[in-house]
């Protein structure tokens, strides 16, 4: 473990713990409103390493080690921002009086696909699709031949698509299952989704500071892999499922409870919507709201956890399209952006990421633009991004 010494202050001290890029963006907001950031990663010179003012490097799964940082630097919030955290160090702070963002508990049931789905299925009788969990090969076989082809097959815990795979015939189960190996979590057991014939998917971020909850217009996204690629806002739909999905967001939160900014995934078919996921915390398609809000939804988030008003402006259509390097890295990639992705209505975010490998997000393009134009016009950015 590698740390630097605390430094005496009078702020307020927050925690990241996972310092991506999605932290980097938390870390940066934090420092606006004149908070202490301490970012932490099991990797150096992660993102928000860059902007925090001070950073450690630690196996995040690892509960002594995470708790010896918190007990160390006392925040007065942590930011879980990866799903690969040991939940045993949060439930341990929490118990020592350290509050956890939104709390503990609901990190511990949506890091867990079977948790978050029993949950809002079981317990809060969310409309969701058919699904089973299972642990053998065998169990996967009959499963999906219960749930009928194309099913989803998905680690109960992994994060950006790793180890999901779609089952299309019985012949691809033994593929399934090693793909699911791959998760960045735990792969011992599996979630069998049968395949909701839906028209779209959205996030619907909604967040929470103790007194209200708001609400982001919808955000409509397509995904390869089970990972983000490009993401729009607003997402066009009915004024009914709309509402319907505020309500189930709501519902969800509420349920989970605590402060802060939950990304709500939802599968829309008509005026019927269906839950997904939930991560409670900023999220990746919600990156496009760099561009479109008043407040970001990285903003939003931190309002939320000190009890700040969560009034923002929607300033209109957006876009964003995740840039992908196409080879690894040993060393920090450089990022080549041509002089034209830069205009009065489109930038480029790059992440700074140390070392990369082949898929993994190193920068985003970012268009304020009608939804199809904006669409469009980021599609063509990202192929004018290069590394090397």
């Amino acid at each position: 473990m590698q740390f630097s010494a605390p430094l005496k202050s009078n702020s307020k001290k927050v925690m990241l713990l996972g310092s991506g890029e999605l932290g980097k963006e938390v870390a940066i907001e934090a420092q606006r409103l004149g908070l202490e950031v301490i970012a932490v990663d099991r990797y150096q010179n992660a993102p928000a390493h860059h902007v925090a003012h001070r950073s450690y490097v630690v196996n995040m799964q690892d509960k002594d080690a995470l708790l010896e940082i918190i007990y160390r630097e006392k925040p007065d919030y942590i930011l879980p921002e990866i799903e690969a955290i040991s939940i045993d160090a949060l439930f341990a702070a929490e118990d020592r009086g350290y509050n956890v963002i939104p709390n503990a508990n609901a990190v511990s049931k949506t890091m867990n696909r079977k948790n978050i789905r029993t949950f809002a299925a079981e317990v809060l009788g969310l409309n969701t699709g058919a699904y089973e969990f299972v642990t053998t090969l065998e169990g996967l076989r009959e499963a999906s031949a219960r749930m009928g082809y194309p099913c989803v097959v998905k680690p109960v815990m992994s994060s950006s698509g790793h180890g999901q795979s779609v089952l299309k015939t019985a012949e691809d189960v033994e593929e399934s299952w090693e793909i699911a190996k791959e998760a960045r979590g735990d792969a011992s057991e599996l979630i069998v989704e049968a395949f909701v014939d839906f028209d779209y998917e959205i996030t619907m971020l909604t967040a929470r500071n103790g007194d209200e909850t708001v609400f982001c217009e919808p955000i409509g996204h397509e995904q390869r892999d089970g990972d983000y690629v490009f993401s729009w806002q607003p997402m066009a739909m009915s004024e009914v499922a709309k509402q319907k999905a505020q309500e189930m967001a709501k519902a969800i939160t509420d349920g989970l409870g605590g402060r802060g900014l939950f990304g709500v995934e939802l599968f829309i078919k008509g005026d019927e919507v269906y839950f997904s996921e939930v991560s409670p915390r900023p999220h990746d398609t919600g990156m496009v709201t760099l561009i479109t809000q008043s407040q970001s939804e990285f903003a939003l988030h931190l309002r939320a956890v000190l009890g700040l008003p969560l009034g923002f402006t929607f300033y209109g259509d957006g876009a964003s399209a995740a840039y992908k390097t196409a080879m690894s890295h040993s060393n920090a990639p450089i990022i080549a952006v041509d002089d034209s992705l830069f205009s009065d209505n489109s930038f480029v975010r790059v992440f700074g990421k140390p070392e990369a490998h082949k898929g993994r997000r190193l920068a985003v393009a970012l268009v304020f633009d009608e939804v199809e134009e904006a669409l469009k016009k980021s599609r063509e950015l990202i192929e004018g991004i290069k590394d090397n």
